[in-house]
């Protein structure tokens, strides 16, 4: 049987009193240092594993312009000790999260020859607080690692190296269970999502999933079962190549799998106005699978889930105990790395890091998204990435938790709803974000990223930097369809009948196609232009002199705006390959263009909007034939009201 070897350092901050009919009260619990475990290993607070963390007393309500270096936490300590089974000879990765002092923590490892010595150390400086350390390995035998923090020892636990390669073996399933998902795996969860995705900046991007984890230094689970599975030249190598509903299931499943944890999905509909999705037949690791080699099997699983989760999977009804998710209140203590977004017409996006805000330097949350081209990306919560209704669409919307799956007598099931509420080391269950106005849901966001009042000026001049790397994402994305058209000469893109179809269609329309991007484009659009109006509506949310009334500071803020439009641009190559610069000035003048610029039999002039009879679009030697324009026309009310259609 396998024994993943680790115990758990979970930072779990002030939790939320919950209360599933009203949402959340602004009153914090504290979570006790003490800690639960896998594999036998002793307690790091001296208590004997498995049993339950207890809650501490209530505390006094947060402020809601409360920073984060104001919250009062209580951590708790544990460590993960990675590969799952060390040999003499190859270093080894521990990894400790517990409280903000963290990187002043002292972690020793003891073994036969004396002390190990740690190489390099990293760590991530926001919600869970987390360091990893990566020893020398030394010879065959039994080692002890003591975590030491403040002249105290906070936690120790057992591992063995040995001499010896471990070697696959065959269970007759895609992988055995070893431990139901609890609090302590969850917090675990949460950060290796942060780590794995630490350093990446708004913007970075990859070609697959497969291209992340196999980034040795940022994945701390990197070849952790010791069968080269991560290895980039490996003959037997994780492959996984999901779109933006797949993502957070591979993810969830690859980290799962790597620790002998739970892991299924259910087969589900798409719904339709007034019904939301409903859910089928439970698919899970426990099926069997004909592949002897555990690498193999993972990866064809992998394909089955991409063929049994679509877009409706993270739309199934809030309340709805049989789903694969469960949502989340809107805080700071909740939106933890690891939860997804699932917005009201299909995107789905994970979050991976929280930056605070900072002086004049406004906060940023950050997620990763997949596309229909299997690239991956970094992307920060903003209306220009997160669409947000709850009217006239099809399914419930909104941030969401992956359900736990519990194991009792050998048995799996997914929590319920109460059960969720009950465990304070789990994000709680809420119905707040059931049928919430838009504006209130952004609202509250922007003062879970910026606490305090903002700069006027820096929160502009952020907004406009978003909007420039949406832009410039933009140009990979049509580059890519026009790639594809210059190779296949002569090729006609076809396109979806139905309004529906042109957002959600799959196939050759889905691959190069901008509907979906370009709507959360002029979305985007419409934000930064419409902030120096803001201003006027909530001069609360901001920092504002007291020499200047807001409709002064509106007036100053239209001409940095006017100026810093000028100075960003980006740039695509025409059909005769000349390179074509447009400011975002530019682009803004020819915003209604691009309600017509997503069909990829365009050429690439016409879909950057340059207007007809001028001398960029003289170059242009493709275009949409009528039949396709005249859908096109009826599909552009849509993109004019700036809604999405129900899909």
């Amino acid at each position: 049987m396998r024994q993943p070897l680790f115990i758990f350092i979970i930072f779990v901050p002030n939790m939320v009193h919950r209360d599933q009919n009203a949402g959340i009260s602004r009153h914090l619990l504290l979570l006790l240092a003490s800690m639960a475990f896998l594999s036998g290993i002793g307690s790091c607070s001296g208590r004997p594993g498995g049993q339950d963390i207890k809650v501490g007393t209530e505390q006094s309500a947060s402020s809601t312009d409360e920073s984060e270096q104001d919250i009062k936490i209580q951590p708790v300590y544990a460590l993960l000790v990675t590969p799952e089974n060390p040999v003499s000879g190859q270093p080894i990765r521990i990894m400790a999260t517990g409280g903000k002092n963290i990187r002043k923590a002292h972690i020793e490892v003891t073994g036969p020859a004396g002390s190990l010595k740690s190489n390099k150390s990293r760590n991530g400086d926001g919600l869970p607080f987390w360091r990893i350390d990566e020893f020398e390995s030394g010879p065959a035998g039994k080692y002890q690692v003591k975590y030491t923090e403040g002249g105290k020892q906070r936690c120790e636990a057992e591992f063995s190296i040995s001499d010896k390669k471990p070697v696959a073996h065959s269970s007759g399933v895609i992988w055995k269970t070893e431990k139901g998902w609890g609090s302590e795996t969850e917090a675990l969860y949460s950060a290796w999502i942060n780590a794995l995705f630490y350093t990446a900046d708004e913007g970075a991007s990859w070609p697959t999933l497969n291209d992340v984890t196999q980034g040795a230094e940022q994945n701390l689970l990197y070849n952790y079962l010791g069968l080269g599975e991560d290895d980039p030249a490996g003959k037997v190598r994780v492959l996984m190549e999901p779109d933006c509903a797949d993502n957070p299931f591979f993810l969830r499943a690859y980290f799962a799998w790597k620790l002998g944890l739970p892991f299924g999905y259910h087969e589900c509909n798409r719904g339709w106005l007034g019904k939301s999705p409903q859910t089928g037949n439970w698919i899970s690791n426990e099926s069997p699978s004909s592949k002897t080699n555990p690498t193999l099997a993972f990866n064809a699983f992998m394909r089955r889930v991409m063929d049994g989760v679509h877009s409706g999977t993270a739309r199934t009804a809030l309340n709805d105990e049989t789903s694969d998710y469960y949502p989340v209140p809107l805080t700071r203590e909740s939106l933890r790395p690891g939860v997804v977004y699932a917005d009201p017409y299909g995107h789905t996006l994970i979050l991976v890091r929280w930056i605070p805000q900072s002086g004049n330097k406004p906060g940023v949350l950050l997620s990763v998204d997949a596309q229909p081209d299997n690239t991956i990306a970094i992307k920060r919560f903003w209306k220009g990435n997160f669409l947000f209704a709850t009217k006239e669409v099809i399914g419930e919307p909104g941030f969401k938790a992956f359900r736990p799956i519990v194991m009792k007598e050998n048995q799996r099931r997914l929590l319920k709803n109460e059960e969720i509420s009950k465990n304070q080391g789990l994000a709680p269950f809420s119905i707040q974000q059931k049928g919430m106005d838009p504006e209130l849901f952004y609202l509250t966001m922007e003062r879970n990223i910026n606490p305090k009042p903002l700069d006027p000026e820096a929160a502009l001049l952020d907004l406009i930097q978003a909007l420039h790397e949406q832009l410039l994402t933009r140009v990979n994305s049509v580059s890519t369809g026009e790639k594809y058209m210059k190779e296949h000469p002569g090729t006609m893109v076809q396109m979806p009948g139905r309004a529906a179809g042109v957002f959600q269609a799959g196939g050759q329309w889905e691959d190069f196609s901008t509907p979906n991007r370009d709507l959360r484009l002029l979305i985007a659009m419409d934000a930064v232009l419409d902030f120096p109006d803001k201003i006027v509506r909530s001069p609360q949310d901001y920092k504002m002199s007291k020499l200047s009334s807001p409709e002064q500071t509106k007036e100053k803020l239209k001409s940095l705006l006017d100026k810093k439009v000028t100075e960003l641009s980006i740039t695509y190559t025409r059909t005769d390959g000349r390179e074509q610069v447009l400011t975002i000035a530019e682009i803004l003048k020819r915003r209604d263009a691009f309600e017509m610029a997503y069909n990829p039999n365009d050429g690439i002039e016409i879909r950057w909007g340059a207007p007809e009879n001028s001398e960029e679009r003289s170059s242009c030697r493709r275009h949409t034939p009528n039949y396709q324009m005249e859908t096109m026309r009826s599909v552009r009310q849509w993109f004019q009201k700036r809604l999405h259609p129900p899909t």
